[in-house]
């Protein structure tokens, strides 16, 4: 019988381990890269009326990734 560690032995090697602050982190950081983003289309972008959406949304951005920075370590 063939067993898939003949095959390809570095393939449960490579495994990233991520417990729950790894993934707090990684949630952190794509929140604040989408709030700067946000802010960023608010202010270059859409300087009318849409754009005050675009910006309380990105600032909104910012307090959840706040609220996950702040779990890290908690959960």
């Amino acid at each position: 019988m063939i067993n898939i560690n003949d095959i390809c032995p570095s393939i449960y090697k490579t495994k990233i381990e991520m417990n729950k602050n790894t993934v707090l982190g990684y949630a952190t950081l794509i929140m604040i890269i989408m709030g700067v983003l946000l802010v960023c289309l608010a202010v270059y972008r859409y300087r009318d009326v849409a754009g005050y959406g675009f910006g309380a949304v990105g600032l909104g951005f910012f307090a959840i990734a706040w609220v996950f920075n702040a779990l890290k370590g908690r959960v």
